[in-house]
């Protein structure tokens, strides 16, 4: 079955295309990767060698526009760059402007919006949701189903656990101020957020920080402490086995 592969476009060796793709102008893949079904890259696309890039998925798409859009798009957005053995699930989304890096994995029917870094050896589990503006560091896990705001900050070896939602918005979409505040999360290297754990606008997670499954976190978490509840509260240390550089 015929694909649509534009001129200008340029694939390396080894690559094979599934049926029914459109590769648009002036994408650029690596040798050996593997193109599903059913794959739309669109311009300006740059891909690395060996990847993976499932049936269904959209990568490199331009974000829409909206009056009523309280973070709009920037302008004369580069190209997506995706480095080289990365893994892009079915029906994942990815937007030009942003970077992924070595050996990630975006899973199925993620999202990955404009402006956005993904570290090397980070995992973007399935249906989780990243927006736009956002810098995720090296070896992260951010898990099924979670939420990761505009505006935030996630550094290495960060966990997020399923069902996890950062926000950035104390005015929950209400009066034009908020336009001025908005800020995201702060997680530093090595902090860990629990299942259906709610991280409030600005607040920073120190490193090796916890906030418990369920908890509601309105306030700063010190580094080395484990918080939980609603809101979270100190509830001790964290113990020496589970640090990083133990």
């Amino acid at each position: 079955m015929s694909s649509i592969i534009a001129e200008s476009a340029s694939i390396g060796e080894n690559t094979t295309v599934g049926h029914f793709c459109v590769i648009d102008e002036n994408v650029v893949i690596g040798s050996g990767c593997r193109i599903g079904h059913h794959v739309i890259i669109h311009p300006d696309t740059v891909i690395g060698d060996d990847c993976v890039i499932d049936d269904h998925a959209v990568v490199g798409k331009a974000p829409l526009r909206s009056r009523s859009m309280a973070i709009q798009p920037g302008e004369g957005l580069p190209g997506l760059k995706v480095a080289s053995g990365v893994v892009i699930g079915t029906g994942a989304i990815l937007f030009r402007g942003s970077q992924v890096g070595e050996e990630a994995l975006i899973a199925d029917l993620a999202s990955v919006r404009e402006e956005t870094t993904i570290g090397a050896s980070t995992i973007i589990g399935r249906c989780v949701a990243v927006e736009n503006r956002i810098s995720i560091g090296n070896r992260c896990k951010i898990e099924a189903g979670a939420f990761v705001c505009a505006y935030s900050t996630i550094a290495d070896d960060c966990f997020v656990a399923p069902e996890v939602t950062l926000t950035n918005d104390n005015y929950m979409g209400r009066t034009e101020d908020r336009t001025v505040v908005f800020k995201g999360s702060t997680l530093e290297r090595g902090a860990r957020v629990g299942a259906n754990a709610t991280i409030l606008p600005g607040k920073q997670l120190s490193s090796e920080a916890v906030a418990g499954a369920g908890s509601v976190v309105t306030r700063d978490i010190p580094a080395d402490t484990i918080n939980i509840g609603s809101p979270a509260r100190k509830f001790g240390p964290v113990p020496p086995e589970q640090k990083l550089n133990r």
